[in-house]
């Protein structure tokens, strides 16, 4: 791989959070420039550059360790100055000291970081006096609130949205395994088939996992938002529909893998099959409608305006496809074993549909 491909990323940052960065930085700088009234306030800037992030509670996060760092840095680097005065070992001791300080307390990498950077800024950038280090910690300071309020005031991100679509991929993808296991059964796929199946199948835990982490990014991207409490009650019915989905994804892998190590010749001609292969069929449309209701609501905001979505059951407002559960008077002596797996997954995912399962 080309290393210099390593310093583009596939897609850009908004330009919104562009916007916002630049519009901390300066309003920093000229804030601490009009209180300090003293050189250009380096560490204003670094901080406002820093602690504008995608969410305001990163920018938070940020903030605190950004200014732990800066002040642990400044103290030690006036404390060694006062000590041992100037001289380029001296900024190497503070270097070193510094990270080991950062090991011995466990700081987090930024918080970390900063500590050198900043004992190493203090000691090469100017006169070194407990005022000029006072100085730059009220500089930290302001540029991190100044970064912050910047983050808060002009359009915080909410990232319902990316989650929506995630959740509406998975029922998608969820829904496509149902039809094919009902194609399969129905056109009598050999083994080689059903491997191709089930490899697709399987696929299916990559997207539950993007679902996962765009339901983490919106909560997230609501945390300390002004504009997240509308949204929270959207995002609470977006996890509980991925809670569901995610059941059903296992049901589904398990179901093809059943009928990739139990299929068998005249499989198809089996009339139980043809009504397992029906159930799947409305399975999946089941799962469909589950989909296109999340994105319902995420557009209207119905749930924001009453009710708690994690307890709600997912068939809400939808009269379910499915039908009675499959009696099986005579169990079939060839293929009972398959037969029987999936009627069992077929009622299990049944339940969980109907929001009556575990």
């Amino acid at each position: 791989m080309n290393p210099v491909a390593r310093l583009v990323t596939s897609s850009r940052s908004p330009l919104l959070q562009v916007v916002k960065t630049a519009v901390a930085v300066v309003s920093a700088v000229l804030l601490c420039a009009a209180i300090l009234r003293g050189p250009f306030p380096t560490f204003a800037a670094i901080a406002a550059l820093l602690v504008v992030q995608p969410s305001i509670n990163q920018s938070f996060v940020k903030g605190l360790e950004r200014s732990a760092g800066v002040i642990l840095g400044v103290l030690l680097a006036t404390g060694l100055h006062l000590l041992l005065g100037n001289g380029t070992w001296v900024v190497l001791l503070v270097i070193v000291l510094a990270i080991t300080l950062a090991w011995t307390l466990r700081l987090t990498p930024t918080s970390a970081t900063q500590v050198g950077i900043s004992g190493m800024l203090v000691l090469t950038a100017g006169a070194v006096s407990p005022a000029y280090s006072v100085d730059r910690i009220i500089e930290t300071l302001i540029g991190a609130a100044v970064a912050l309020i910047v983050n808060a005031l002009i359009v915080p991100p909410v990232l319902v949205g990316p989650a929506h679509v995630a959740v509406v991929e998975l029922a998608d993808a969820v829904a496509d395994a149902f039809e094919h296991l009902a194609v399969g059964l129905t056109e009598d796929w050999g083994r080689d088939r059903w491997t191709e199946a089930l490899v697709e199948a399987r696929t299916l835990r990559q997207r539950q996992a993007r679902a996962d982490a765009a339901i983490a990014a919106g909560r997230e991207s609501l945390t300390m938002n002004p504009r997240g409490g509308r949204q929270q009650a959207v995002l609470a019915q977006h996890a509980a529909v991925v809670g569901h989905l995610q059941t059903l994804v296992t049901r589904a892998i398990g179901m093809t893998r059943a009928a990739r190590d139990n299929t068998a010749p005249g499989l198809a001609a089996d009339p139980v099959v043809g009504r397992i292969a029906t159930e799947l069929a409305r399975i999946a449309i089941d799962v469909r409608a589950l989909g296109a209701r999340t994105g319902a609501a995420s557009v209207a905001g119905d749930r924001s305006r009453g009710g708690e979505p994690d307890g709600a059951r997912p068939d809400e407002g939808h009269a379910p496809a499915l039908t009675a559960p499959i009696p099986v008077i005579r169990p079939n002596s060839e293929h009972w074993v398959l037969i029987g797996s999936l009627l069992e997954d077929i009622r299990r995912v049944r339940e969980e549909l109907l929001g009556t399962g575990s």
